[in-house]
């Protein structure tokens, strides 16, 4: 499988959000350890589990 890059947002709620760059895959969660795993979760629903990366990377992109 290739590799999967999750950008990571503020949530303007609260908590925050993922998008994949490159692939149909967003999620949320309410702290960066929920987020990774919701992350995972998400790329299992998205291509199988038997598909999963090993690695994911979580680019957290903030505002100056």
């Amino acid at each position: 499988m290739k590799e999967i890059i999750f950008v990571v947002e503020d949530a303007p709620e609260g908590g925050y959000t993922a998008h994949a760059l490159g692939e149909s895959i967003f999620t949320e969660a309410e702290n960066i350890e929920q987020l990774h795993a919701q992350t995972r979760e998400a790329v299992i629903c998205h291509f199988g589990a038997d598909q999963i990366t090993k690695l994911e990377y979580l680019v957290y992109a903030r505002e100056s």
